[in-house]
């Protein structure tokens, strides 16, 4: 019997470190970011649709999507990004989902889906139990700021586009809290997977 976790968190939370961990175990991570960008490379359907509907001037010389081009139209246009979100999103999930399958088909006894907007997006269905990796709001910005060389005001601005952690604490199955060191990370991590009996 496989186990499928939701892995998910807030911007700077310290998923990728949680996920990096459990790579280095061995195990296997579906990761939405990756496949996102997988899925809109040439040749890929909806590559075809995002070039079909916003034409060529997205692309750029290499006939890869220009990412900054499209950012840019759908970061003013609510309409546009509902339409690419609309292209993308099914995409990604069908990519995720036939790598599930083949994970399971291989005997794989914990998968881990690793989905930032796991809540926004109301992606729980395809995962049996939801993993948050947790910090608090001050320790959020720091790292933001230090990771990305943002101002406070910026961090916040990106913090702020997202569900607040905090809410998400109450929507997932378990917790780990991510203020202190990357040795404690590890061990909440494995002490959950192991009352999961997911190892």
């Amino acid at each position: 019997m496989s186990i499928v976790v939701g892995l998910t968190g807030g911007i700077a939370s310290g998923k990728s470190t949680v996920a990096s961990i459990l790579k280095e175990k061995g195990i296997t991570v579906i990761d939405a970011d990756i496949e996102s960008r997988l899925a809109v490379e040439k040749g890929e359907e909806a590559y075809n649709k995002i070039v079909e509907h916003f034409g060529k001037q997205v692309l750029l010389e290499n006939d890869a999507i220009d990412r900054a081009k499209l950012g840019a139209i759908i970061f003013h246009d609510e309409q546009q990004r509902k339409v690419l979100n609309s292209i993308v999103h099914p995409a990604v999930r069908k990519r995720m989902l036939e790598k599930k399958e083949k994970a399971i088909e291989n005997g794989q006894h914990l998968i881990i889906m690793d989905i930032p907007l796991l809540f926004e997006s109301k992606l729980t269905y395809m995962v049996e139990k939801v993993l948050l990796v947790y910090v608090n709001e001050e320790t959020q910005i720091k790292r933001l700021m230090n990771r990305n060389q943002l101002s406070k005001e910026e961090a916040l601005a990106r913090i702020h586009s997202q569900m607040p952690l905090k809410d998400k604490i109450q929507l997932a199955d378990g917790v780990i809290n991510n203020n202190g060191a990357v040795e404690e990370t590890k061990k909440q991590l494995f002490d959950i997977l192991q009352k999961w009996n997911a190892l």
